[in-house]
């Protein structure tokens, strides 16, 4: 494995690990999890919380909903939190392909299956992706998203990811590959999940520039200073793509920001999402 390769892998460890310790957090599976049959595939989500509902999207393979265990017990005091496992990832079966609108096409009928009038989505790397094509697909639902660590073509990554991407296979996987049979039902196809991730991420650009000019919902663009995927300037550049958007960066964050800065993000989230 190459110097490039190893550096790459060992970045995202860091981003799937959490570091975070003396923080209230939810226990994985102990809220009662459901399954929703979408497109003959079972979603794993759970719910924590009453109001508006507040659904959860986690970034690649290396996540599932447990990501956002340290903001659930705040954010839950304000909203219907319905944190989802998406298609494959953590406890939730796979589709027989996968991309970015896959995974919101089936968020949007999770959306209709629960008889949601109006939900915010806050979205983390992958997840921020499907978040941007949730609030284009579904303006008649989605009112308000938060886009974390989010990225939509080749020239947002920093230099190296792309090249770290192409070198996936289930080869370089190492600890993750039992992880993911301990807690998926599909377990023996962990090896076509990696091959269908690693074809979604090289299948660039991951939204169209239309598609992003025309999301009217009210729209929060996240960045952490530390972030070792994606530049600032696409952060600026979706910010300046989405009409009447909001962006700020977050100092000491990597990408995505709940795993360093829970406390901060909980406020930052409450904040826009109950603001007038």
């Amino acid at each position: 494995m190459s110097k490039l390769n190893i550096l790459f892998s060992l970045s995202l460890l860091a981003f799937w690990i959490n570091p975070i310790s003396g923080q209230e957090e939810i226990q994985y599976g102990s809220n009662n999890g459901q399954y929703i049959s979408i497109q003959n595939t079972r979603i794993y989500y759970e719910e924590y919380g009453q109001g508006t509902p507040l659904i959860l999207l986690h970034g690649g393979i290396w996540h599932s909903m447990s990501y956002y265990g340290m903001v659930i017990p705040e954010l839950s005091n304000h909203f219907r939190v319905i944190a989802v496992d998406s298609p494959g990832h953590g406890r939730s079966e796979q589709a027989d392909t996968m991309s970015y609108q896959l995974m919101s096409d089936y968020i949007s009928e999770m959306i209709d299956l629960m008889d949601l009038d109006s939900a915010f989505v806050l979205g983390c790397s992958d997840g921020s992706v499907v978040a941007l094509l949730l609030a284009h697909d579904r303006p008649d639902k989605i009112k308000r998203i938060i886009s974390d660590g989010g990225i939509i073509s080749a020239d947002g990554y920093n230099s190296g990811i792309v090249e770290g991407l192409e070198s996936i296979s289930p080869e370089t996987m190492g600890d993750w590959i039992e992880w993911y049979k301990n807690l998926n039902p599909q377990k023996d196809r962990w090896e076509e999940f990696i091959w269908d991730a690693k074809k979604m991420w090289l299948d660039l650009p991951y939204i169209p520039d239309s598609t992003i000019g025309n999301i009217k919902c009210r729209t929060l663009i996240l960045m952490g200073d530390r972030d070792f995927a994606i530049t600032l300037e696409h952060g600026l550049e979706l910010y300046r793509s989405i009409e009447g958007s909001e962006f700020a960066v977050i100092p000491g964050a990597g990408h995505c920001i709940c795993d360093k800065k829970p406390e901060l993000m909980n406020k930052i989230v409450i904040d826009f999402l109950t603001a007038q």
